[in-house]
């Protein structure tokens, strides 16, 4: 019956903060680009400053992570996202076509059911809630249970900031009772515009089943090719760094390493000089049956730790030292529990000969977990470079960088977001990073720029049916005049 109650309480409470944010929605519409700007921009500065103690509350609640990692997120998630989106312009005429005669119009959706993940939970509120109000729309956050509190906060903060700022009270919420049958309510509520979810498979599935739109984001399974043209230096920091932090909870994570055979034993020596540690296959052994249950799903108590928790979780031994653990292997689907993605400090290792079977290894990891998501390659060789980027199934191609904070856009140039889309090949509707564009719809408002067809002008002749009692030759020869005149036309 206690169980029962909740769910009510989660109901009625999505059924509430939908209503009011709807109200505020339709008063935030009205909003110029100014004052737009002016509250997102207090959102942003308030998250920012907070960031450090934010990523400490996500990494306390939900034990995953690395405090000041998270801090680094909470920073990329409000500052840098907000730089990324601040001189677009999202209320009124966005584009005049001048020769094509056509107005592009900024039109908001409505309120957003934004879902978290407990990963990335503090910086995926941030990101979402500037991205959402940017564009004109209302957003009520759905944490995932065990990051509710800090999701909470930070909500909270930006709210507060946005109100101080002049935006009305209910544009951003959050859900403090949760439960599956709460978020569905959210989801399926008749004036949910759009869902924006970003978490695990079964949730992303469940946003996708709402009859509603939906930007969902599938697993990521992500290879780093090395070639024998690379930096070894840069490739052997970057990849253990770029595993290492947080320890691995973001999904754009190096998940396989597929060195080639040349430098293999270099980049080997050379990664361990940077904290990885490579395990002897009883090791191995005994972390498959850790990280992950009979079934393939992920233990969720090894998601998000440092190699030292795991190995005392698996019971094995590793040094203080070892920043990642790193398993050797040699095939890749459900045989390989290893192959699969690894929310954690553990890596897998894969030689081959030469780019072109690195190529085939790498598109066998990616199909096995990964499709549409991400892949990183190490290379001096621009040949090999365009190939990897024109052969895999993924949407980010991520070069000479960690993946970790390439795949995001934080040392490269693509959109940043943690919201990374997969596409269709990865069950998603888009494969970008979402960001603000993917929340307005656009008007077009198209002027006259040829005559209509002088066809389209004349007046029908074909009567609407015949009329009681008229002759049925009469109607015949109406027909065959109607005819002519067709035939005459064409």
């Amino acid at each position: 019956m206690v169980l029962a109650d909740k769910d009510l309480l989660s109901i009625q409470e999505a059924r509430q903060l939908v209503d009011q944010a709807c109200e505020a929605q339709q008063k935030w519409a009205k909003a110029s680009q100014a004052q737009v700007d002016r509250v997102c921009a207090a959102m942003a500065d308030a998250a920012y400053l907070a960031s450090e103690r934010l990523g400490r509350m996500a990494a306390e609640e939900t034990g995953f992570g690395v405090p000041e990692h998270k801090k680094l997120k909470n920073e990329f998630g409000s500052k840098f996202v907000w730089e990324s989106i601040r001189d677009i312009t999202t209320v009124g005429i966005i584009n005049h076509d001048v020769e094509r005669k056509i107005f592009e119009i900024a039109w908001p959706m409505g309120v957003i059911a934004g879902l978290i993940p407990s990963t990335n939970p503090t910086s995926t509120v941030m990101n979402k809630v500037l991205i959402s109000v940017k564009a004109r729309n209302a957003i009520v956050i759905a944490p995932h249970p065990s990051a509710s509190q800090c999701c909470l906060e930070t909500a909270r903060l930006m709210a507060a900031a946005a109100e101080a700022a002049g935006a009305p009270q209910g544009l951003v919420n959050c859900m403090t009772q949760i439960n599956l049958q709460g978020t569905q309510e959210l989801m399926s509520h008749k004036h949910t515009a759009v869902i924006l979810a970003t978490g695990g498979s079964d949730m992303v599935r469940a946003a996708h089943s709402q009859g509603k739109p939906a930007y969902g984001v599938g697993p990521g399974n992500v290879p780093v090719y090395v070639d024998r043209s690379a930096d070894l230096e840069r490739a052997a920091r970057y990849i253990v760094a770029s595993k290492a932090f947080d320890h691995s909870v973001i999904c754009a994570t190096e998940q396989a390493v597929v060195a080639d055979l040349p430098i293999a034993g270099r980049l080997a020596q050379l990664m361990e000089a940077e904290g990885a540690y490579f395990i002897d296959e009883q090791q191995a052994e005994a972390l498959r049956k850790t990280l992950f249950f009979p079934n393939g799903a992920i233990n969720p108590a090894s998601v998000g730790k440092s190699p030292q928790y795991l190995a005392a979780l698996a019971g094995i031994q590793v040094p203080p030292r070892a920043r990642i653990l790193t398993a050797r292997l040699n095939r890749v689907g459900r045989e390989e529990p290893l192959s699969r993605e690894k929310l954690t400090t553990v890596l897998g290792w894969y030689e081959a000969d030469g780019w072109e079977a690195g190529c085939e290894r790498c598109i066998e990891i990616i199909r096995f977990g990964g499709r549409g998501h991400s892949i990183v390659i190490h290379a001096a060789d621009e040949k090999v470079i365009m190939a990897f980027g024109l052969e895999k199934p993924v949407f980010r191609i991520a070069v000479n960088t960690m993946a970790t904070l390439g795949a995001i856009g934080m040392t490269t140039r693509v959109m940043p977001s943690l919201t990374l889309g997969s596409g269709g090949i990865g069950g998603a509707i888009t494969g970008d990073n979402i960001t603000v564009y993917h929340l307005f719809n656009v008007k077009r408002m198209a002027y006259e720029a040829a005559p209509p067809p002088e066809s389209a002008l004349r007046s029908g002749t074909v009567p609407a049916g015949p009329v009681a009692g008229a002759d049925p030759q009469e109607i015949t020869k109406v027909v065959e005049e109607v005819v002519r005149e067709i035939l005459n036309s064409n």
